[in-house]
């Protein structure tokens, strides 16, 4: 007998405005034309938005889930620098690893969310995840393993801020459920730094607000958005009213599972699992 989960998971395309974005099929004609103007996005400026995504009768149910568990976010406010890492006193007071900015704001981890509800059923979409694939150019991608974070809310309060930083993994799937009347605008640098090269100077230019880069994105109800978010700083500046927006996490490898330091901070808590992911190193040479 299918799981519960794998049968909302086949059912989950019923959401999605396939007229629009006929993922189901993807060997038709419609399929290549809207996947060739997601890969240029992508590669003009690392960043596709996939509008009208979810279909309009659909929107107020994500947007009923989101809000049951959004109660359930572990909210913070911490001074963050890019990487998430701690002050390096050997580094001069300019560097990026030394700036740091307030950063407020609260997420829903994955094991909050219904088994069989919309958002869980749809980053479980094979359909989905294939496409993902396809936009991306990638061979294979692989739901996370990490039980906290596979889907999350980030959950943004009024006045509330997502400080510049680089995502842990190297590219983001998201939803908008929830808009602010005004403000919350999400703000990115494409392909700031590469594998192996910080590009500190660069980082330095954005953070001075002296950088010709900045580029901002409007995303509206039902918007899906994908990103790179390894390579890209980025941050959502701050709004009136609360900001939703359901996040969906793919990696290259399997058995994905974020580091200790960063879930804590993010969740408030870890699992044995996180404990034990610990012991494998990443090999990008970039900071988390």
């Amino acid at each position: 007998m299918r799981h519960d989960y794998e049968t909302a998971a086949l059912a989950a395309l019923a959401c999605v405005d396939l007229d629009r974005w006929p993922i189901h099929e993807p060997e038709s004609a419609a399929y290549r034309t809207r996947l060739d103007q997601v890969r240029e996005a992508l590669h003009d400026v690392g960043c596709a938005r996939v509008d009208g995504f979810i279909r309009k009768d659909y929107r107020e149910a994500f947007d009923d889930e989101v809000n049951g568990v959004a109660p359930t976010a572990h909210f913070s406010t911490s001074s963050i620098n890019p990487y998430f890492t701690p002050d390096d006193l050997s580094l001069p007071a300019s560097h990026p690893r030394r700036r740091y900015s307030e950063n407020t704001n609260g997420f829903v981890a994955m094991d909050r969310f219904p088994k069989g509800g919309l958002c869980l059923s749809l980053y479980r979409n094979v359909a989905l995840q294939h496409f993902i694939t396809d936009c991306l150019e990638e061979e294979k991608l692989f739901t996370f393993d990490d039980p906290l974070a596979g889907v999350v809310v980030n959950v943004m309060k009024e006045g509330q801020q997502l400080a510049w930083h680089y995502d842990t993994n190297e590219f983001i799937v998201s939803l908008l459920t929830r808009k602010p009347e005004k403000g919350g605008a999400f703000e990115y640098v494409p392909d700031l730094r590469r594998p192996g090269d910080e590009c500190y100077d660069d980082v330095e230019r954005v953070l001075d607000g002296r950088s010709d880069r900045v580029r901002s994105l409007a995303l509206e109800l039902g918007d899906l958005q994908i990103f790179k978010g390894r390579f890209s700083l980025h941050r959502v500046v701050k709004g009136e009213d609360e900001r939703h927006t359901v996040i969906f996490g793919y990696a290259k490898e399997p058995g994905f599972i974020g580091r200790v330091e960063r879930t804590r901070k993010v969740h408030n808590r870890v699992t044995q699992a996180h404990i034990d992911a610990e012991k494998r190193v990443r090999n990008d040479g970039l900071a988390d």
